[in-house]
């Protein structure tokens, strides 16, 4: 349920369960971790994580998150590492982001999202807590007051609003995304890893 494209230095993790609109399971969640663990490991140049089909992924699997995965530390673990990443770090919104998968896309270094996505994290209405680290992610990129918006009011943005918002950098055409891509990350693969991993850390005030 997860794909893995390896093209040199850059990597493309693909959430493949297009079935079930791309849900997360704690397995899928594991394996995600695994491969941000192996990326870290080979110091790639980036890592792109992307969808199967026209949603990029609907959050927790619904039977696992009332079993318990809701609240599994999993997902601060996954998006932790993410965000730790030395690489350039791309979240290719093929299509809706919702609820837990967040943690993902906050984490990443950019985000670049298709005309038909949604946005939404539904945890008042679940009656779930966000993962610990989304508040203060969601909030630093489109303010305190439309992170609430959001969080608390439940909220469903477009593509074109999460825009405007700075939740997305871009929104291209479908049929254009993977050029966006290559063109954002091209001058992070020729670099070196000890130059890029200098020029985030100086981005984030590290």
């Amino acid at each position: 349920m997860i794909a893995l494209d390896k093209d040199g230095a850059r990597w493309t993790l693909r959430l493949n369960r297009p079935d079930k609109a791309n849900s997360l399971t704690k397995a899928m969640l594991r394996e995600i971790e695994s491969v941000v663990s192996d990326a870290e490991r080979e110091k790639i140049g980036a890592l792109v994580i992307t969808g199967t089909g026209r949603v990029f992924s609907a959050g927790a699997d619904l039977d696992e998150a009332r079993a318990g995965l809701a609240t599994d530390g999993v997902w601060e673990r996954v998006s932790g590492r993410i965000a730790a990443m030395e690489a350039m770090t791309v979240a290719a919104l093929n299509g809706t982001l919702a609820g837990g998968a967040f943690g993902m896309a906050l984490a990443c270094d950019l985000r670049i999202a298709v005309p038909s996505a949604n946005f939404f994290y539904p945890v008042m209405k679940l009656g779930f807590l966000p993962q610990p680290s989304d508040p203060g992610r969601l909030a630093a990129l489109v303010g305190p007051a439309r992170a609430k918006l959001i969080l608390m009011g439940g909220a469903k943005i477009t593509a074109d609003e999460a825009l405007a918002f700075g939740l997305v950098d871009r929104v291209v055409a479908a049929e254009e995304l993977e050029a966006a891509i290559e063109a954002l990350v091209a001058d992070a693969l020729a670099a070196t890893p000890e130059h890029r991993a200098s020029i985030k850390r100086l981005c984030e005030g590290r």
